[in-house]
């Protein structure tokens, strides 16, 4: 249904000269779908409508009830994520002033101690990926082994985001 309300607004878009003419989706390229309507969340399950019980790997929040979901596939693997309607608390402060300390072995140092450990995972893996780009440089685009390596860069590069 919401591939329906995205595409009316595409056309939309486009007689109101804000974009150009839609194009459509092809297989394999930001793989993704939303569903909603009885949407109910279990600690590693969640059930939704058309599909059924579908099992996680990560414990699901309690006692939510999701206005929707969408489900996307990113380098073979499926990825859950829904939207849950919640309520904003007021907390109060703990300490009036902090001081902030950007250096350069950590990403920041607050003055109550608290230290914040900056991203290295790129760094890490250049290397590797280095390695994968140019072993996949010299393959024959599109074929079996291409495609191959092509997933190796992107599992890499999701590992990256993940870190």
């Amino acid at each position: 249904m919401d591939a329906l309300r995205y595409l009316s607004v595409a056309w939309k878009r486009r007689f109101t000269k804000v974009s150009g003419v839609p194009k459509f989706k092809k297989k394999g390229r930001d793989d993704s779908f939303t569903l909603d309507g009885s949407i109910s969340v279990g600690v590693f399950h969640i059930k939704l409508p058309r599909i059924g019980w579908i099992k996680t790997y990560e414990v699901l929040p309690d006692n939510v009830s999701p206005k929707y979901v969408t489900i996307s596939r990113v380098s073979r693997r499926w990825f859950v994520s829904f939207k849950v309607e919640a309520t904003s608390r007021i907390t109060e402060k703990l300490v009036d002033v902090v001081g902030v300390d950007l250096g350069v072995k950590s990403l920041a140092t607050l003055s109550t101690g608290e230290v914040f450990v900056g991203a290295l995972s790129y760094r890490k893996l250049e290397a590797k990926l280095s390695r994968l780009q140019y072993l996949n440089r010299h393959k024959t685009k599109f074929s079996s082994n291409w495609k191959r390596a092509s997933l190796k860069i992107a599992k890499l590069h999701s590992m990256q985001s993940q870190h």
